[in-house]
């Protein structure tokens, strides 16, 4: 289960990228592997990765961000 606080992290790292709430989605799920990408809804969906730690994984995000969207 992905915690409060571990979606509390990435909504931080998606505000300072300038990405609306509204257009993330983060399931309550963790999968492995974690996925990072742009839903048919245009919605960026954010699933976590249940094999390796939060804190190195959620480093990673950033640049997957960026790839798409483009900045």
């Amino acid at each position: 289960m992905v915690s409060f606080k571990q979606i509390n992290e990435i909504l931080e790292l998606t505000d300072r990228l300038g990405l609306s709430r509204e257009w993330v989605e983060i399931p309550l799920s963790p999968a492995s592997p974690g996925v990072v990408r742009k839903l048919p809804n245009g919605k960026i969906e954010i699933v976590v990765d249940a094999a390796t730690p939060f804190e190195q994984w959620l480093a990673t995000v950033e640049g997957q961000i960026k790839q798409l969207t483009g900045t």
